[in-house]
């Protein structure tokens, strides 16, 4: 298995009957258009609400929702209300019919495009039509600052901490390879 994964909360359902589920199981697939993938097992409750509406927000959260997190991904949403357990804030989506989790620092809204059954899991690919950041994250520029959050990735049944930054993509491009290119 790769490893390690970024652990996020996916909403589904409704404004009115939310549901969440801790999700390892996604990333980025395209980035024009903007495209993601989460995987959900056929029998998790969530998965009939993904299918019934064609939508989902995955929300981003940092070391202070953890807790949070991982109690949402051990309880099924078919026996208890995970929003009113965990105090969480269901607020409208601009673009799918999923609410948002107004804690998480980042709200992306995914639409369905296709579902792909693979085995034990089902993976939903969706393109991003909405995305919602915390303003803590953008400085005064308006650009996105992902290093002001404590996030958190799922490494093998365990949770761990991001670390500071080591490199910038393409901060390499002055070396040369010695293969006569």
């Amino acid at each position: 298995m790769i490893y390690p994964l970024p652990a996020v909360l996916v909403s589904c359902g409704t404004l009115q009957h939310p549901n969440a589920i801790t999700i390892a199981w996604t990333g980025t697939i395209c980035s024009k258009p903007p495209m993601c993938y989460i995987s959900v097992r056929p029998e998790r409750y969530s998965h009939h609400l993904i299918k019934e509406t064609g939508d989902f927000v995955i929300n981003l959260c940092d070391e202070s929702m953890l807790e949070m997190l991982d109690w949402c991904g051990i309880h099924s949403g078919r026996k208890v209300d995970k929003f009113k357990e965990m105090n969480l804030s269901a607020l409208r989506a601009v673009k799918v019919e999923a609410p948002l989790v107004k804690e998480a620092l980042i709200n992306i809204e995914c639409k369905v495009k296709e579902i792909k059954t693979l085995g034990s899991h089902d993976m939903f690919i969706a393109e991003i039509v909405q995305v919602h950041s915390d303003r803590s994250l953008v400085d005064e520029k308006g650009k996105f600052q992902p290093l002001k959050a404590k996030w958190f990735v799922y490494n093998h049944d365990l949770y761990q901490t991001v670390g500071p930054e080591i490199g910038e993509y393409g901060f390499t491009h002055h070396l040369r390879k010695n293969s006569g290119e």
